[in-house]
């Protein structure tokens, strides 16, 4: 298969999250062919492709599941992008990781390749099962490098922005829609505060250049029972995005005073920003072949969890991020090879462990 072959198969094999265990094997199939069996372990419905006992090696790291269906048909090509569920956020990115690993001359190069690819990214950060993988392989842990191939723009992507989602409730009384007054409207009480959360404005905040927007949304709200009974419970959930040089429990205080108001604010999940201190020469490397700028990454991605266990990461692969969960995805062909081509340079020049050793 091509590129676009085999993206074309990628988004028309379906994975949202929660049912990504056919295209784990499908891919674990096709990966048998090039590394056998014994290089290529199942955890869950995720991968880790290549030989075990790397000193450091460089890994590529990509998520096979995707958000819920919007009713996408099957993938098309138009006007030089392909469109489908998942196009960009991230099959594109998991194609090209394929086509590297599988590449002999990438493969031949004196330094290991890793492959990961994992199930549960775009759904609750404790259902994520990259944390499977790096409990089980604990060997990755010595990498020298991540590059994690989510869409990003034709930019180098450091770091990124961490993630609350706090559940918050407004308490009313219920009555018979006849008689309003002897209850008490959970879900207009909301009102004037959902006014206010509707007309907050991202905030810019720069950090070693990189400028990060800290957003707060409403994303999802739920109340009532039947048409004719007054609310007594109303339920939403807050999504905060926060810049990098906020700790979770920081972003915790902050979201619980914007949240000020409502009858009851618990965090349902959290994950950490990701760290932007990277310093290396691979990072420079591909800065150098891609002549890309270096940008920050806005939405959450696992260059933070890959952080947390001492591996540097940054964010380049094919995609717009501005299309990314959106009904109408779809990712432009041309970048699918720009970046199948600047990370092989990158991993053809890199040097080895021992000379890397030498440049620190």
């Amino acid at each position: 298969m091509n590129l676009v072959e085999t993206l074309t198969w990628l988004v028309d094999t379906s994975s949202e999250t929660g049912d990504e265990g056919r295209l784990c094997t499908e891919i674990a199939a096709r990966l048998y062919q090039t590394f056998g069996r014994e290089s290529v372990d199942r955890v869950g419905n995720s991968l880790v492709v290549g030989p075990r006992d790397s000193e450091a090696p460089i890994l590529l790291v990509g998520h096979i599941d995707t958000v819920p269906s919007q009713g996408q048909s099957p993938s098309y090509i138009d006007d030089g992008r392909l469109h489908g569920l998942g196009a960009t956020d991230m099959k594109s990115g998991v194609a090209v990781m394929l086509h590297l690993l599988e590449d002999r001359e990438v493969r031949l190069r004196d330094r290991d390749l890793i492959g990961v690819f994992y199930a549960g990214e775009e759904g609750p950060a404790d259902g994520n099962e990259l944390e499977s993988v790096l409990t089980r392989a604990p060997w990755l842990s010595h990498a020298e490098f991540a590059i994690v191939l989510e869409p990003s723009d034709a930019e180098v992507q450091i770091g990124c922005n961490g993630l609350l989602n706090a559940r918050v409730a407004f308490d009313g009384v219920s009555a018979h829609s006849a008689r309003p007054w002897l209850g008490k409207n959970a879900i207009t009480k909301a009102g004037s505060w959902l006014a206010a959360m509707h007309d907050l404005e991202p905030e810019p905040v720069e950090i070693d250049g990189l400028i990060y927007r800290e957003v707060i949304s409403v994303t999802r709200a739920e109340g009532g029972i039947a048409n004719n009974i007054i609310p007594d419970r109303f339920e939403l959930n807050v999504n905060y995005r926060f810049a990098p040089n906020r700790s979770i429990e920081e972003a915790t205080d902050r979201l619980r005073q914007v949240c000020d108001g409502v009858d009851e604010f618990v965090i349902a999940d959290a994950a950490p920003a990701g760290p932007i201190d990277i310093n290396h020469p691979i990072l420079d490397r591909l800065l150098s072949v891609s002549a890309a700028p270096r940008a920050a990454k806005q939405g959450w991605t696992d260059v933070a969890r890959l952080g947390a266990y001492g591996i540097p990461a940054v964010n380049y692969g094919p995609g717009e991020t501005g299309l990314a969960h959106k009904k109408e995805e779809s990712v432009r062909l041309d970048d699918l090879e720009l970046v199948f081509s600047n990370l092989r340079t990158v991993l053809l020049d890199a040097e080895s462990p021992s000379e890397l050793a030498g440049a620190w």
